[in-house]
Formats: C-alpha cells, sequence, structure tokens
C-alpha cells in the first residue's frame, strides 16, 4: 500500500515539475483573464452559453491542477506552508461559488478577475517582485513619514502666503496638501507658480525647493530601498534554487561545514583511539 502511494505521488510530482504542465496552467489563467474581458463587451447570446461552458471548465481544470500539486506533497498539509500555495487555494475555492443571476453574481465576476494574479505563483520573477514589495513597504515607511512632514511644512507655509492670491488652491492646510501633491506630480504646477509669482516675485524658491525634495531626493531614496530589497530577493531566490553566485556560495559555505564537522568526528574519533592505546 506505501509503495502505491510512493508510486502515485512521484507520479503528481513529475507532472507538478513538467514544463508542459506549468505552460499550460499559465496559457490557462491567461486565457480565463481574457474571458472576464469579454465578458464586459456586449455578447451575443449565443455566445453566452460557450462562455459559461469554457468558465466551468477552466474552473474544473483549476481544481485538478490544484489537486495535483497537493497530491506531490509528502504531507497534505505541507501545501498550506507556502502563502502562495494559500494564496492560490483561496482563489480556485471562491471560483466555485456560481455565476448565474443570483445575489452573489456580482461578487463572483470580481473574484474572477483576481485569477490572474495566479500568474505570480507561477512565475518566479513576479514573485521576486512581490516579495520584494512586500519587504520593501516597511522601510519605506520612514521616507513617507518624512515626506510628509514636509508636505505639512509647506503645505502650511503656503496656506499662510498665498491663500489671499486663490482661496481654492490654499484655502486651508487639506486644500494646500492637494495643491502640493499636484505640484510634485508636475501636474500643471507651473501655472500654479506663475499665479503667485505675479504677487511674491520670489516664490518659485518655494516651489523649486519642495520639487527638490519630494520629486529627487524622497523619490530617489524610496527607488534605492526598492532596488536595494529587490537584490536581496533575487539573492535569496538564487540560494534557495541553487543557482548563479549567491547559490554557489550558500552551496560552498553548507558544504564547508559538513566537512568542518567531519573533522571534528575524526578529530575526536583519532584522540578516543590514542587514549585507548596510551591506557
Amino acid at each position: 500500500m506505501t509503495t502505491t502511494v510512493t508510486a502515485w505521488r512521484d507520479r503528481f510530482i513529475a507532472i507538478r515539475s513538467n514544463k508542459v504542465f506549468e505552460i499550460s496552467v499559465i496559457s490557462i489563467i491567461i486565457f480565463s483573464a481574457l474571458l472576464v474581458g469579454a465578458s464586459t463587451y456586449n455578447i451575443d447570446p449565443n455566445w453566452l452559453g460557450v462562455m459559461a461552458v469554457l468558465d466551468i471548465s477552466i474552473t474544473i481544470f483549476f481544481l485538478v491542477e490544484l489537486s495535483i500539486r497537493m497530491a506531490a506533497e509528502k504531507r497534505f498539509l505541507n501545501f498550506f506552508k507556502s502563502g502562495w500555495n494559500i494564496f492560490d487555494f483561496l482563489i480556485v475555492s471562491v471560483s466555485l461559488i456560481p455565476v448565474d443571476e443570483s445575489e452573489m453574481v456580482l461578487l463572483a465576476r470580481l473574484l474572477r478577475i483576481f485569477r490572474v494574479l495566479r500568474l505570480i505563483s507561477f512565475i518566479p520573477e513576479l514573485r521576486i517582485l512581490m516579495n520584494a514589495l512586500a519587504t520593501a513597504i516597511p522601510r519605506m515607511g520612514y521616507v513617507v513619514l518624512l515626506m510628509f512632514i514636509i508636505f505639512y511644512i509647506y503645505a502650511a507655509i503656503g496656506s499662510f502666503l498665498f491663500e489671499s492670491i486663490n482661496s481654492v488652491l490654499w484655502g486651508d492646510l487639506s486644500i494646500s496638501l492637494l495643491t502640493l501633491f499636484r505640484v510634485a506630480t508636475f501636474e500643471d504646477w507651473t501655472d500654479v507658480m506663475y499665479e503667485t509669482m505675479e504677487v511674491y516675485p520670489f516664490s518659485w524658491i518655494y516651489y523649486l525647493t519642495f520639487i527638490f525634495l519630494t520629486a529627487f531626493v524622497f523619490l530617489n531614496m524610496m527607488i534605492g530601498i526598492v532596488l536595494d530589497t529587490m537584490q536581496s530577493e533575487h539573492e535569496k531566490f538564487n540560494r534557495e534554487e541553487g543557482i548563479g553566485e549567491a547559490g554557489e556560495v550558500h552551496w560552498i559555505k553548507e558544504n564547508s561545514i559538513r566537512m568542518n564537522e567531519r573533522m571534528e568526528r575524526i578529530e575526536m574519533m583519532l584522540s578516543q583511539i590514542v587514549e585507548q592505546k596510551k591506557g
């Protein structure tokens, strides 16, 4: 019985690791996304039945694919140790909600849109990007906090100085923050600057220093954090997969540790032999 189970598990592992299987799943995910997009158009009623059959077929395919990946694990619960596996399981589970004229039809259609996110779990490069983004967000928090402080100071100054010029743009602190966001994104910011320069000729200093701090300094700091995090995630992925320079270094380190452990055991055995001879 155990031999039969192991044989079936090996078959499922072979299917899961097969590149054709991975490409097929990716293709079906993309096709599913296109099918959801096509359903937003005015479609001939004759094609609605075809699309319903295709949707059911895609759901069944995802169920089979998920079952194969679960069966390939030595223990069933091992499948849920990976966050991406849990994500796939939830996406496939919610796809079982039927799309009909019930009250759940809108929710079911919305949830089917998220099927395309399963591409992240199948494409390693996308996983690296998502992991880097999730890791970088906490580190960017302090940069965002400092940026908000700068926004707050400049918004207060702008409201005090320019409220009499244009109360629509500088009427209070919250409106001034929105105006500064417009300036930071370069959305017709020169119109705002020229308007205030008619009253305060040197007000360009206010805008240029603000743009320098927000658009150049803080933005580049965030880009630097993201690039550093992406490099770390790439190295981590290479170590786990045993590829690239990071993988080779990790392999050498692990083998060095094993060799040191063996040498220590040999030294202990030799010392015991020497002590026995002396005794």
